[in-house]
Order: C-alpha cells, then structure tokens, then sequence
C-alpha cells in the first residue's frame, strides 16, 4: 500500500479556495475566498456581478474594452471581487468575521484590504500575487497576518 501525504489545513482550505474559484464570471481573473475559523468554513465567495444581473461572460468585460490595467480602477468594473463577497455572505448569514483567517487564490487590493480589516480577520493565507500590493501596509498596520504559499497541486487525492 503507497503511503499517501495528507494536506495541511492551509493547502486544504486553499484547494477550496481553487475550486470556489470556478464559479467566478470574470473573464480576466478567477479568485475564490473561503472565510475560515477554528477550522470550520464560515463563508465563501468568488468574483463576479452582483446577483441576478448580467455578468462579464454574457456582456464582455468593460475593463479590456477600456484597456485598463489590473489593479487599477476599481469603479470601473460589474464585478465584486471575491473577498468582498466573502464578507456579503458572511454577514447575510449573520456570521462575524472576527479573528477568522481568509484563505483566497490572490493577494487584496487595498479596497478588499480596508473591508477585511474592518471585519477584524486574523490572518490572509494567498498562493497568488494581484497586481496590487498596496494591502501590505494596511495589514501590517492592523497585526493581519499574511502568508504566501506555493500554488497548491490541482489533483484530489482518494483513498484506494
């Protein structure tokens, strides 16, 4: 019988991270958050319209029509980004953020960055970079931990 290496929690919360990712209706990035505490998922969210209207993959994306820049110009764009959601359901399901770690595909821009600071997280574990680092401060100032790990593998893993 192969021995088989179990994930650690940050892996394992990152892989769902991937998958809620592919809900996302964004045509440049997909990101997934999975807002976690005491190991237990509280909330998750992926970018993408508001609910009930139309998105990027039936409209086309304003963004690339405009030539902008990721990271930049925010306001212009249908999308929610995917830790803004996160804090949305969390709080349409009445459940606090606090002292949760958010485990997301990319790092924050620093408008998600302001948002999670506000709902007093923990900690943001990340495996890719967005354009954007301006967050770095932000959590800095406010003791948010953040850890960037490597991208975790793709495959699933079964019990024989």
């Amino acid at each position: 019988m192969r021995s088989q290496t179990r994930p650690d929690i940050d892996e394992y919360f990152l892989k769902i991270a991937s998958v809620v990712a592919e809900r996302s209706t964004c045509r440049r990035h997909h990101v997934g958050a999975v807002a976690v505490r005491d190991k237990h998922i509280l909330a998750t969210g992926y970018n993408g319209a508001a609910a009930g209207l139309e998105d990027c993959l039936e409209l086309g994306c304003l963004r690339d029509e405009l030539s902008i820049d990721s990271g930049t110009r925010h306001e212009i764009c249908r999308g929610i980004h995917a830790e803004q959601n996160v804090i949305i359901q969390a709080s349409l399901h009445g459940v606090s953020l606090e002292g949760a770690t958010i485990y997301v595909t990319h790092s924050p821009c620093v408008l998600c960055a302001k948002m999670l600071v506000n709902a007093r997280i923990d900690r943001f574990v990340t495996f890719g970079r967005y354009a954007d680092d301006s967050f770095a401060h932000l959590f800095q100032e406010a003791g948010i931990g953040f850890d960037l790990h490597n991208k975790p593998p793709t495959q699933i893993t079964h019990l024989p």
